[in-house]
Formats: structure tokens, C-alpha cells, sequence
């Protein structure tokens, strides 16, 4: 037997400085559809995903909730693996930097880059970041701040390691630009030619001494190897690299044929990880596929802004496969996707419910009614039965095209495209007519056939993306056939074959009271944490004049007002403040108004605030009010309309 052609693929590892948020999650199924997908297609793959575990960030992070840093990571890096296995990925191996041989290995490679003159001991001086981990120089600050996250930075100065970033400079230049699929999308690559590598690379601080979290240098224990040299060299560690004789596996898979990571990474992983690789003598992976954020509608998810979604909680809501569908089917392949609870109903409802569940269950139905179960012989063939079948064939290989760029979205579409041909197929030969003729049995018999083979290619075609839906549709018609091969021809399931009950694979939401249940939840949640926080005595923040004359605040007339049916709180308000356009404000007081209460009354409200998307409504102000014991009143006002509060 011949020996399969391998195939290497990586996620970039999580960094364990807390729980993931469902924007995190979607590196991982992207990956795991990749894997699955090459699987399909008779290649020995081998996943590798992990989690990235040292640095300053971790240390301050234990420090302050009270334990040591490996305790910390242990914790976190249990909640990446489970959200991991959550989400039925299918990974091969779980990398740690705590592991021990990865530790071992990493000291034994900054040593080797020592010795043969590739990292050099100096000091650095100049703006850090913490949460980034990263050393600017002045002229790379954006706003006097860190010009990959926008925090604040602070001078620092520490003896430190270097690598010798601008020895390998030429050489890493001419290979990027002599192998034209090593960066992808085409953007990313002409990003890092123009912005980074042609303008002149700085050697790279990789070691520190200002904290102790981390692998020691073990010929200078006073440092710790940094990030760089520590988390990239994971994706050779766990294969067995050894600077002094690496394993057969390590042989076998790498090069790597693919490092998954995200947009905000690809600069360590295409200029930091090959100047590395070439250092130390070992092939440059094949290539590096950075991917768009997933958003919270139009913004980046963060814990302080309230749009985090975790993906237990999605999963617990609608199912691992709808949640593995919405994130491989709504992200573009180079612009940020987004993810809000209204869009994944939607989709759940229009693609899973409607398009792929409707058609299973109304095809394996028809076959139970007219056939009692069994799946007849094709024999009263029709032109129309050669269309679906070369729609079919023909999506067989729109996906292989998708997924040799990674154009995953394209890929799952295409499968959804099949299954609207086969819905469409239906409303053509329409069954229940033919039933009606006896003379027609024949090519009912025909036409359910077709639609089962249809059925059988979605069923194959869905398994990287949704490997739970695509077993249940194969045991609802009791096929065995699920081969990529057999996807070759249009005409492999076997006539005679009973098919199993007709059951639904998706139930439609009800997304009015979904959306409702869910309000509720990060209501009570918001409530009880608020009331776990402890009570302090308030405190006044003193301000200036200046400070208060921002605020834009003005007397607008209540022209219209409902309750936002998501919430049990919110109440949508039109008002008039007097600029000749009408103002939308969403304001937290049905529990003390009505609606009717308000119309015609004058409020003051402040103008000048930046629009926020509360509960899918854009509010444009806020409603000026009191509270005392948790009672709330509004500033009701008898002054002209667009009177200014000063």
C-alpha cells in the first residue's frame, strides 16, 4: 500500500491569560475543518494545537488572584482544551510550553543560536507594553501608545538577548518573494514586504530579566527566554525537534503545510519564526494563513465593553454543529466577520432549519410513505435527473478549489448551494404528483433516488464542517457509503436499502423569545455581579469646568416611545431636540415608565454621547435621571425644545 502524503497544519497557540471567548474559538474549527477535510481526502494529518503559557502578563495575572503561575495556567489552559473538545475538534496533539520536553528543548535551542553568534547579549531601552509583551522604539508608537493594541506604554530598560533579525533579512525578503502562496491571503504578504522587512529589521529582544515566569536560560539563569523563541518553537517541539538529533515523526511531518493563526500575528509568524528556522538550519513551513477577527457586530469583543460571547454558552444554546456552521460559513476571507445572537438565529433558522433539515426530512418522509422505506433502482431517467447530478459532481470540486486557498466560507456555501438544487429539485418534479399516478411509480422511484444521492454528497461534503448532522443524516438513511471517493460518480447508494425514520435535524427557534431569554440572563448576570462586588464608600471624581462643558446637554421633546421586545428593561424613545432630525435614545426605565407616560413630556438629554447598539437598536444620547434607593425619575423640564443646560 502506497504511503499517504501527509499533511502538517497548526493553530497558533492560546495564550492562558484567560477564558476564550467565542472570537477566539474560531481559529480552532476553521483548523479542525481543514484537518477534517484533508482526512477526507486520504492524507495522514497531523493537528497540533496548544496553549502558549509564560511571560510577565501570566505572573501579574496569578499574582493577583492569589496563586502561582503554574497553578493559574492549569487552570486556563483546562478551559481551552475543554472548549477545544467542546467544539469537536479533532486535534492530533495539545502542546503546553510548561511540558517538560518543551522546555528542555527551548533552552538547548537558545543555546545552539548562542553558540554559533545568532543571538548576542546587549540592552534594551525604549517603550514596553505589557499586555503585548513587546519593546517600541519612539518613532513606532501611534499616539504615544502601543502601536499593535493602543494601551499605554512605559520606559524600560533591561539587559536582554538578541536575535539577529537583520543578518537573515535578504535572504528571508528573497524567499518570501520567490514563494508566492508562503503568506496568505495576498494582502498579508505585501503588508509585511512593504511595512516591515523592506524598510529594515532591528534584531529582537529574547530574553528578559524583569520577571521570573518563564524558561530559564540555563548558561545565564538571571534570564528568562522570551515569547518569540518559546511559543513559535512549539510548532517543531511537539514533533520531536532536538537540536541534537530530532525524532522520525519530526521528519516526517515538518516542513509544516500550513500555520493557522490571526491577522494580528503574522508578523512574528512570517519574519520572527523563519529568520529562526533559518538559524537553525531547518526547513520554513510551507505556508502561513492569517485569518480576520470575528466581532461582536461592528466591534472587537472585550470583557470591558459587555459583547463578549463564550462559546459554551452558544453551544448549550443551539448545539455544537450550528455553532461550528455560523463560524465557518459568516466569516470573509480577508475583512473581519461578525457575530451577533440575532444573525446566528437567523442563520440557524434560513440554513440549517430550512434549507439542509427541511430537505432531509422531507426526502427520507416521501421514502417511508411511497416506498415503504426502501430505496428503488433509477430506471425512468429524465434530462433534469442529469442536472442535479452534475450540480453535485460540480461542487465536489468548487470545494476542493475552496479549501486549497482555505476559502472556507466559500467552501461550506457551495455545500448550501447543493442542497438549495436538490430543494429546488423537488418543486421541479414535484413527488407528491407522481404518487398520485401509478403509472408513475417508476419515476418516483427515480426521483427519490436522486434525492437521496444528493442528500449522500451534502452528507460527505458536511463532515469537516458539521461531523455530528452529517452521521445523523447517513443513519436516517441507513448509508454506509461515505467515502470521498464514491464522490466521483453520481450513483453510489445502493437500491433495496431501507431507510431509517424522518427526523429533524434542526428545530427552528422561536428568536423572539430566545432573544428575549438570553436579555434576561445577561440582565441577572449583570445584577448579580454587581451585587458580588464589594461596597465601598462612594466617591466623587472632582472635574473641571472644562470637563463638564463637553458634555453637550439639551431639552428634547419625547415624540414617540415603545418597548424593546428583547428586554424586559429598555424602552425606545424618538425625540425632537431641536436640530431638525429626530433622535433615537434606548434608556433602562420600563420599570418605572409606560410607554404612553412619556409622549409629549420634555427630558434633558446629553447629545454629544457616541452611539451604541443596545439590544439591536442604535441609541443616539442618554436620558437625563435620578436614582435614590433603587428608584429612578426622569428629568422632566418646561423649557423650549433644544434649550441648552448650562
Amino acid at each position: 500500500m502506497a504511503e499517504k502524503e501527509k499533511f502538517y497544519i497548526t493553530t497558533a497557540i492560546a495564550y492562558t491569560s484567560r477564558k476564550p471567548h467565542i472570537g477566539n474559538s474560531y481559529e480552532i474549527v476553521l483548523t479542525d475543518a481543514i484537518a477534517r477535510y484533508k482526512r477526507l481526502q486520504g492524507k495522514d494529518v497531523f493537528f497540533l494545537t496548544g496553549t502558549d503559557e509564560h511571560g510577565q502578563k501570566i505572573e501579574e495575572y496569578a499574582k493577583a488572584a492569589g496563586v502561582t503561575p503554574k497553578q493559574y495556567v492549569d487552570k486556563v489552559a483546562g478551559e481551552i482544551r475543554e472548549i477545544c473538545d467542546l467544539l469537536n475538534t479533532s486535534y492530533d496533539k495539545f502542546i503546553r510550553t510548561t511540558d517538560e520536553y518543551h522546555e528542555r528543548v527551548i533552552q538547548k535551542i537558545f543555546r545552539k543560536l548562542y553558540e554559533q553568534d545568532d543571538i548576542y547579549k546587549g540592552e534594551y531601552e525604549g517603550m514596553y507594553c505589557t499586555p503585548c509583551e513587546s519593546f517600541w522604539t519612539e518613532s513606532q508608537l501611534v499616539d504615544g501608545k502601543c502601536p499593535d493594541c493602543g494601551r499605554e506604554v512605559k520606559p524600560a530598560k533591561e539587559e536582554a538577548y538578541f536575535l539577529r533579525l537583520s543578518k537573515y533579512q535578504k535572504r528571508l525578503e528573497d524567499f518570501i518573494e520567490q514563494n508566492e502562496d508562503f503568506i496568505y491571503p495576498e494582502p498579508r504578504k505585501k503588508e509585511m514586504l512593504n511595512n516591515f522587512i523592506k524598510p529594515g529589521l532591528q534584531d529582537l529582544c529574547v530574553s528578559r530579566t524583569s520577571f521570573k515566569w518563564g524558561i530559564p536560560v540555563d548558561f545565564d539563569p538571571d534570564h528568562v527566554v522570551y515569547v518569540w523563541i518559546d511559543a513559535l518553537s512549539n510548532y517543531i517541539t511537539a514533533i520531536g525537534y532536538d537540536p541534537d538529533g530530532s525524532s522520525d515523526m519530526y521528519k516526517k511531518y515538518w516542513p509544516a503545510d500550513v500555520h493557522i493563526i490571526g491577522k494580528d500575528i503574522v508578523r512574528f509568524h512570517t519574519i520572527y519564526w523563519p529568520i529562526m528556522l533559518m538559524a537553525l538550519g531547518e526547513p520554513l513551513p510551507k505556508q502561513v494563513f492569517g485569518h480576520p477577527w470575528l466581532l461582536f457586530g461592528e466591534d472587537k469583543m472585550s470583557k470591558s465593553r459587555g459583547n463578549v460571547i463564550y462559546a459554551d454558552d452558544l453551544v448549550n444554546l443551539l448545539g455544537v454543529d450550528a455553532v461550528r456552521y455560523y463560524l465557518l460559513s459568516e466569516m470573509p476571507y480577508t475583512s473581519d466577520g461578525s457575530i451577533t445572537y440575532e444573525t446566528i438565529i437567523e442563520r440557524f433558522n434560513s440554513d440549517l432549519a430550512n434549507t439542509f433539515g427541511n430537505l432531509v426530512n422531507r426526502t427520507i418522509a416521501m421514502q417511508n410513505k411511497y416506498f415503504d422505506g426502501v430505496i428503488q433502482s433509477p430506471s425512468a431517467k429524465e434530462p433534469i435527473d442529469d442536472e442535479l447530478a452534475q450540480f453535485a459532481l460540480d461542487t465536489v470540486k468548487k470545494v476542493e478549489a475552496c479549501f486549497t486557498s482555505y476559502r472556507v466560507a466559500d467552501a461550506i456555501e457551495a455545500v448550501l448551494n447543493l442542497a438549495k438544487r436538490s430543494n429546488k429539485y423537488i418543486d421541479e418534479t414535484m413527488p407528491w404528483a407522481l404518487a398520485k399516478d401509478e403509472d408513475k411509480k417508476a419515476r418516483l422511484g427515480t426521483v427519490l433516488y436522486n434525492l437521496l444521492e444528493a442528500i449522500r454528497f451534502i452528507a460527505v461534503l458536511l463532515s469537516p464542517f458539521m461531523p455530528e448532522t452529517s452521521e445523523k443524516i447517513f443513519a436516517q438513511m441507513n448509508c454506509e457509503v461515505k467515502d470521498y471517493d464514491s464522490l466521483s460518480a453520481f450513483g453510489a447508494i445502493k437500491e433495496g436499502v431501507t431507510v431509517g425514520k424522518a427526523e429533524a435535524l434542526f428545530q427552528r427557534i422561536d428568536a423572539e423569545k430566545m432573544l428575549s431569554d438570553i436579555a434576561a440572563k445577561q440582565e441577572a448576570a449583570a445584577k448579580a455581579e454587581e451585587a458580588s462586588k464589594p461596597v465601598e464608600e462612594e466617591k466623587v471624581e472632582e472635574i473641571t469646568i472644562d470637563d463638564f462643558f463637553k458634555s453637550d446637554l439639551r431639552v428634547a421633546e419625547i415624540l414617540e416611545c415603545e418597548k424593546i421586545k428583547k428586554s424586559n428593561k429598555l424602552l425606545k424613545l424618538q425625540l425632537n431636540d431641536g436640530s431638525g432630525k429626530t433622535r433615537q435614545i434606548v434608556s433602562g426605565i420600563a420599570k418605572w415608565y409606560k410607554p404612553e407616560d412619556l409622549i409629549g413630556k420634555k427630558a434633558i438629554i446629553v447629545t454629544n454621547l457616541k452611539p451604541v447598539k443596545l439590544c439591536g437598536e442604535i441609541s443616539e444620547g442618554m436620558l437625563l435621571s435620578g436614582e435614590k434607593d433603587g428608584e429612578v425619575a426622569v428629568t422632566f423640564v418646561d423649557l423650549p425644545v433644544g434649550a441648552k443646560i448650562c
